[in-house]
């Protein structure tokens, strides 16, 4: 299996001629100048009126140097979460609280990501993996007016390195505990004339390190993984008043979805149970995923007098197949009354993306965006159940989903002086979706709903916003915006009806200032924010039958603060500072749920804390799930300089979060407790730079936590990744 994977980033590598990268010398007095698109501009990030992070260069470097997937992002600016049930599949964003944890392959979810200008809609998708990356940055809030409808928490994005006629690139091999073996590469193609091409890679891999002591199990060990990918870009540049940039990536995943573990919660409390191992556990069934994706996109930029016209078009496949043992046991374990192994794929999925982007290249006061985008998507998803005994699927319910969008979009900005700059956008969004499903199989398949349904939604969505020059070194800024997310719908299973939620609809109002003080060694920025989310898309899970169900809350409400730091002590030692205070809650006098596994009575099992009315746990004034009151975040790099003109580094960097509800309704047992993850790392640069090497650990203090569960009876749950560590060469060409 491995052998194909490494001879694709072989050929990646191998391209990479030893000519040195040549850069003009670093500043190393000042903080370098952050320039951002999060507005669909470069523009520096002390300008932009809104609550922005980037990542990138050595930070980013640092935190994905254990191999974890996208979700080592989590934590890592104010107010950003990301979680997962699937393992390297299907992250689920959180920003400022307001996220979603719906777990099927359908769901929609209000923290939009964007890879290379393409928006990535089905949560599949958004798990590509992060290497030859320029920057991520996050953008809190809504951001409805440039980038579209699913986008009222904010936007996620990635952008890759861009091919340059520099004959330069780097590879990188890192060896860890676990059977850890990341390779990575990249490297400008030496093409002549108009074009240019880059081509990278990246291969992962971990060996199965979780024993599987259940006797006879279908699958012995567990939690490893071989994760490709590989992205290939060509650019042709005749003139400066035009350029096309074609971008084609695949990804080939297989490995194990995310292992729960029956019994993994100690009852009446939210600590491990006793006697609880990371690396041992005992189920019966069957543990796989395997992903398969491959996408590309033409990216058209034409420079006319005044006027730039780009015309982006995208096009995603992916084929996900993940099969787990649910209920993470065996048969006749305590507090394992039923066995469950199911498994979730899709089939035939198609996403085309067209956006058509007009832009004012003038150097006047008022300066503008307009634009048309449209969005077509299709798949059929199939949900499997399995022979527990024998594991053969035996039933299989599916779900076919088309979603077509439209949209229309412009933002104005206009300098009223050089103290004061106003920004205004406006966005109109049509969207359909159309569901229907079949059954196949043996199972019970519930039809008191109906099979088919159907969304049609329009929707205004847009923002405003002023930004004030208080003096030379601070910017003022106030920030209002609305967006919406459009109705989503859920297909008919085995215990629950299909089900709908109608749009959300959410209002934000935010003021902050960016400040760059002590000439330029101190950038400090910061924010307040309040929005309130009317008709709140909510996905239940429980009850006797375990059934899951779409519904809408009447409203729900988040308000907090962000800051963030960055000082240049001395040219030699870096900080960085980051953190929040989110406060979110669900208001919704009339709104119940029922409890996972059985429909008790407050104080039965699991451990409900919320009043139970008609079997119900009334969850008005709960915080949303998986909403951490406070995040931190804390990094940093100090240099020794050597005579010789080598360099050795520490870098260190830290994340904590406060607790969370897994759930909407709370229950001792379904409190994830507060997590602290750090990263150490001890490296040598020598050879003017290009060449690297390092020791680094992750997860330095070994803390394990519950960061999920599955609403069963059982106290099902899952924890974060433990203590990894290794070594990295890297070299620079």
């Amino acid at each position: 299996m491995i052998a194909p994977r490494l001879s694709l980033l072989t050929l990646a590598l191998s391209t990479a001629l030893p000519v040195l990268a040549q850069e003009a010398p670093k500043d190393r007095s000042q903080l370098e100048t952050v320039v951002i698109t999060a507005e669909r501009r470069a523009e520096n990030i002390q300008d932009v009126p809104n609550a922005v992070s980037k990542i990138s260069g050595d930070k980013l470097d640092v935190l994905a140097s254990g191999g974890q997937d996208v979700r080592f992002l989590s934590g890592r600016v104010p107010s950003l979460n990301i979680e997962s049930s699937f393992g390297r599949a299907f992250p689920r964003f959180y920003l400022r609280g307001y996220g979603n944890t719906d777990f099927r392959l359908n769901a929609s979810q209000p923290v939009s990501v964007i890879v290379d200008d393409v928006i990535q809609e089905n949560p599949i998708l958004k798990g590509f993996p992060i290497f030859d990356t320029a920057a991520v940055e996050v953008v809190a809030g809504p951001q409805g007016t440039l980038f579209g409808r699913n986008t009222p928490a904010g936007v996620v994005k990635f952008d890759s390195v861009k091919p340059s006629h520099k004959q330069d690139g780097y590879a990188s091999v890192t060896v860890g505990n676990y059977g850890t073996l990341n390779l990575e590469g990249a490297a400008n193609l030496p093409l002549t004339g108009d074009w240019a091409a880059r081509i990278s890679a990246q291969s992962q891999r971990r060996s199965d390190f979780v024993d599987n002591v259940a006797p006879g199990a279908a699958t012995p060990k567990t939690e490893g993984y071989r994760d490709t990918a590989v992205r290939a870009q060509v650019l042709y540049e005749p003139h400066k008043q035009f350029s096309a940039l074609a971008n084609l990536h695949v990804r080939d995943l297989d490995g194990s979805p995310r292992l729960f573990r029956a019994n993994a919660i100690k009852r009446g409390t939210n600590d491990l149970a006793d006697g609880f191992s990371v690396d041992t556990v005992a189920f019966n069934g069957v543990n796989e995923q395997t992903l398969k994706q491959t996408g590309g996109s033409l990216r058209l930029k034409w420079a006319l007098d005044g006027l730039n016209i780009y015309a982006i078009t995208g096009g995603e496949h992916v084929k996900p197949l993940s099969r787990g043992d649910i209920d993470g046991g065996v048969p006749g374990q305590a507090g394992v009354p039923f066995q469950s192994e199911t498994g979730s794929g899709m089939n035939g999925h198609r996403q085309l993306t067209q956006e058509v982007r007009l832009e004012s290249n003038t150097s006047g006061p008022l300066s503008w965006q307009a634009g048309v985008y449209l969005f077509d998507e299709k798949y059929t998803i199939d949900n499997i159940t399995y022979n527990t005994t024998t594991h053969a699927d035996v039933d299989h319910i599916y779900t076919a989903q088309t979603n077509k969008a439209w949209a229309t979009f412009g933002s104005v900005n206009y300098a009223v002086s050089n103290e004061l700059k106003l920004r205004a956008g406006l966005r109109y969004t049509k969207d359909k979706k159309d569901l229907s499903t079949t059954h196949a199989g043996t199972g019970l398949f519930n039809t008191s709903a109906g099979t088919t349904a159907h969304t049609d939604d329009g929707k205004w969505s847009g923002d405003l916003s002023a930004t004030y020059k208080l003096d030379a070194t601070t910017n003022l800024y106030a920030r209002y915006a609305n967006g919406f997310r459009a109705s989503s719908m859920q297909n008919a299973s085995a215990f629950a009806g299909q089900s709908q939620a109608g749009p959300e609809n959410v209002n934000s109002y935010e003021i902050g200032f960016k400040s760059e003080l002590l000439k330029r060694t101190l950038r400090l920025s910061g924010s307040l924010f309040t929005y309130t989310v009317k008709d709140l898309q909510l996905t239940a899970v429980g009850g006797s039958t375990n059934a899951t169900r779409l519904l809408n809350a009447k409203k729900a409400t988040g308000n907090g603060a962000e800051l963030n730091l960055e000082a240049l002590i001395t040219p030699d030692f870096l900080v960085t500072f980051g953190g929040s205070l989110n406060n979110t809650k669900i208001k919704d006098a009339g709104l119940g749920v029922p409890p996972g596994g059985s429909l008790k009575v407050a104080g039965a099992f699991p451990t409900v804390k919320d009043p139970i009315v008609n079997g119900n746990a009334m969850i008005d004034g709960n915080p949303l799930p998986n909403a951490p009151k406070y995040t931190v975040n804390l990094t940093a790099r100090y240099s020794m300089p050597l005579a010789s003109g080598d360099e050795v580094y520490v870098y260190t960097d830290w994340a904590y979060r406060s607790k969370v509800n897994f759930f909407l309704y709370e229950a001792t047992e379904f409190t994830g407790k507060a997590l602290t993850e750090g990263g150490l790392r001890v490296g040598y640069l020598w050879g003017n730079g290009k060449y690297e090497a390092a020791g680094f650990v992750r997860n330095v203090t070994n803390q394990v936590r519950v960061t999920g569960a599955i609403d069963f009876n059982n106290l099902t749950g899952f924890v974060n990744e433990p203590r990894t560590y290794g070594v990295q060469f890297k070299a620079l060409f």
